[in-house]
């Protein structure tokens, strides 16, 4: 299993960036995701201030476009908290790319809700309270730097209660906000070095194997995503080949369509 301090950084792997890199260094010649990540027990996690250091210079992002407002309703399944925390958090980051401290605000506040959803709120609120006061006076490092002692905290919390799975959930929920977000920014300029940012199909397995793992979680989102990643598989899995924009058109639809599903009650 992947240690949950690593794979709790993946609530932002895919695409929501936990400190996003605007460099002035000349865009690449050719994106090596493997350049760009580190490898824990096989399962490649991939950088997020590399990816987004790169993905900004392959061409302007408008994130003020994917900053999402809608946070989801106050589920009671623990397992569907999970995943809206991991995607709520996600958002945080998307927020704070793109200096919208009213969004930023509101999502400390819902972290704090979810958190105390799954038991870990004590852990949680200092940190809440923090990134409210840093969007205040827009000391926007402060709320990155905020948001990742976030993650830990929750961390360090769900290991003493040994809700291994509910983290897991976390991150998968983050993962596919992410993912969601990086393929449409991919999609709106694409390039076939902006698509290969997606090529993580170990990563891919990790989930789907953590789900399998899962049969007491018996909700429909839970399957829904199972389903998902089965179809999401094959679009990203595919060796030394180039990733085509087909498949990134597809890849967002399906983290769309799944994105919609963890903020909407059933």
């Amino acid at each position: 299993m992947i240690p949950f301090t690593k794979h709790l950084k993946l609530i932002v792997a895919a695409g929501c960036g936990l400190t996003l890199c605007a460099h002035g260094a000349q865009a690449p010649q050719h994106i090596n995701i493997n350049q760009l990540s580190t490898t824990v027990e096989d399962v490649v996690v991939p950088l997020p201030n590399e990816i987004f250091g790169a993905l900004n210079k392959l061409g302007a992002v408008n994130w003020k476009e994917h900053v999402r407002s809608d946070k989801g309703p106050n589920f009671t399944e623990r397992p569907r908290i999970a995943l809206l925390l991991g995607a709520v958090i996600a958002d945080g980051f998307i927020a704070v790319q793109a200096q919208d401290a009213p969004t930023v605000k509101e999502i400390g506040q819902r972290v704090l809700a979810l958190a105390k959803g799954i038991g870990v709120g004590n852990s949680i609120t200092p940190h809440a309270k923090a990134i409210i006061e840093a969007a205040d006076k827009r000391n926007w490092e402060n709320v990155r730097q905020e948001l990742d002692r976030t993650q830990n905290s929750v961390q360090q919390a769900m290991n003493e209660v040994h809700d291994e799975k509910l983290s897991q959930l976390v991150s998968l929920g983050g993962w596919l906000r992410g993912t969601e977000v990086l393929t449409s920014v991919v999609k709106q300029h694409f390039s076939a070095d902006g698509a290969e940012l997606l090529h993580q199909p170990d990563l891919l397995s990790y989930f789907q194997t953590r789900l399998k793992a899962m049969p007491e979680f018996n909700l429909p989102i839970i399957h829904q995503i199972q389903d998902a990643l089965g179809e999401v598989k094959p679009l990203i899995d595919v060796g030394s080949a180039r990733i085509p924009a087909e498949s990134v058109k597809k890849v967002n639809e399906i983290t769309t369509r799944l994105g919609a599903g963890i903020v909407t009650r059933d």
